[in-house]
């Protein structure tokens, strides 16, 4: 008798502690603690939750925003590295599973940070390293892309896991990728962007993609969105006076949890902070499929082909020329240059 995972799972609504990533990180890790104790298995947060977002690109001109990139980089963590152990341990020792979104400073260049979800395991292993692939607008002033190396389904006690950053949940083909590596449980993570364009509601929008995908793969869907605290505000008043009209707009936050028929089975969260609790069962995955199943009898795969390369994106690949036996080529890591002056 096939036996699945029962538990609950949290789903995160808050602010970092803005480009301070060790305060973040302990923030972070004072959440696990909540929702461990509160009985949830598995806890959701919101995209680059250490340190936080680079609002500044939405509302000041490139070189006006520059110097913020400076501060960034500066203020994002390595991966491995002392905040990334501390996130682990809060895993390991609240016996929890954790996603959590994070700015990935580059070792190998001050020009790249990636915007990148790491998965813990209840074990505190770092099971999920995925950097998001397309930038979104005006974020390619700030993050470079990642490659499909890290597109993959996290095999976990708690079922199936797959993670997309934001603008990644709209992106059909990566989200088929997931449901085809036999996706269970979704983790969409977003921020608050107040600053979309004004017929633009982001709550709506983060919602809709959500219930998309859960009714489409029959999965569940933990939503983890950031909110706009008043620290954030202020920081972006230095760059311009009307900031706080631009990010005090509501409507641009939501967090649930939603079932394998694109409903929530948990409250709704909109631009305030808070968590938001729900069983999964994954049990319930199973009849839906019975009438769509994408991956499977619901399909043509002598029509459609999804071809996916995996192989990892480095900036030197290294080999040495053997003229009587050929090449031997032999890829060096480029993350090889490491900065420890900050986590």
């Amino acid at each position: 008798m096939l036996n699945l995972p029962k538990y609950k799972a949290a789903a995160v609504q808050a602010s970092p502690v803005y480009l301070d990533p060790e305060a973040t990180v302990d923030k972070a890790c004072d959440i696990i603690g909540e929702a461990a104790t509160n009985g949830a298995k598995l806890v959701a947060f919101p995209e680059v939750f250490v340190p936080g977002y680079p609002y500044w690109n939405w509302i000041v001109p490139p070189p006006e925003g520059s110097p913020w990139f400076e501060k960034l980089y500066r203020a994002s963590i390595d991966v491995p590295g002392p905040l990334v152990t501390k996130l682990a341990n809060a895993a390991r020792d609240n016996d929890i599973h954790v996603v959590i979104g994070v700015n990935e400073r580059s070792l190998h260049s001050f020009g790249a940070i990636y915007n990148t979800i790491l998965t813990f395991s209840n074990s505190g292993e770092l099971i999920g390293h995925h950097r998001k692939l397309v930038p979104t607008w005006a974020e390619k002033l700030t993050w470079t892309g990642g490659d499909g190396s890290s597109l993959k389904v996290m095999d976990t006690e708690i079922g199936n896991l797959g993670v997309l950053a934001c603008g990644e949940n709209t992106n059909t083909l990566a989200r088929f990728a997931l449901l085809a590596d036999g996706e269970r449980v979704h983790v969409a993570s977003y921020i608050s962007l107040p600053v979309a364009p004004k017929d633009y509601d982001m709550a709506e929008a983060i919602k809709i993609r959500g219930a998309a995908h859960s009714f489409e793969g029959k999965v569940f869907t933990l939503i983890s969105c950031s909110t706009i605290s008043e620290e954030i505000i202020s920081e972006m008043e230095t760059l311009v006076p009307n900031a706080r009209e631009l990010l005090e707009r509501k409507s641009s936050a939501y967090t649930s949890i939603l079932g394998p028929d694109g409903r929530p089975v948990a409250g709704e969260l909109i631009d305030e902070e808070g968590i938001v609790y729900a069983e999964i069962d994954l049990a319930k995955c199973i009849q839906p499929k019975q009438m769509h199943d994408i991956v499977g009898h619901y399909n043509r795969f002598d029509v459609f082909d999804l071809k996916i390369d995996k192989t990892p994106r480095q900036p030197v690949r290294e080999f040495v020329r053997d003229d009587k036996n050929g090449v031997d080529e032999s890829v060096k890591p480029a993350e090889t240059i490491k900065d420890s002056s900050n986590g």
